[in-house]
C-alpha cells in the first residue's frame, strides 16, 4: 500500500521546481494523493479494512488542509497542482 522509493522519486521530479525539493507543499501534496489513490484501491477489494479506512480519512484532511493552504498563498501554484494530479476543483 505504501508508495515505493521510485514512485516517490518519480512525483518529486515531475512536481518539483528543484532537485532537493521534497517538502514543498506542491510535493506534498502529489504524494499524499498518490498514496490516496493506492489506499482506495486498496479498499475497494478489502472494504472492511477499518484500520486503512481511517488513515485514508486522515490523509484527505491533511491534503485538504494543505490545499487550502497553498490556494490562499498562491492561486496560481493551487491551479497548477490541480492540474497535475488531476484532481476537480
Amino acid at each position: 500500500m505504501a508508495l515505493t522509493t521510485k514512485e516517490k522519486a518519480k512525483i518529486i521530479k515531475d512536481v518539483s521546481e528543484d532537485e532537493k525539493d521534497t517538502g514543498s507543499t506542491d510535493v506534498q501534496i502529489a504524494l499524499l494523493s498518490k498514496a490516496i489513490d493506492k489506499l482506495v484501491l486498496h479498499l475497494k477489494n478489502h472494504p472492511q479494512d477499518v484500520h486503512s479506512k481511517r488513515g485514508l480519512i486522515t490523509m484527505v484532511i491533511r491534503r485538504k488542509k494543505m490545499l487550502s493552504f497553498l490556494k490562499k498563498t498562491s492561486e496560481k501554484k493551487y491551479s497548477a497542482i490541480i492540474k497535475k494530479i488531476g484532481m476537480k476543483k
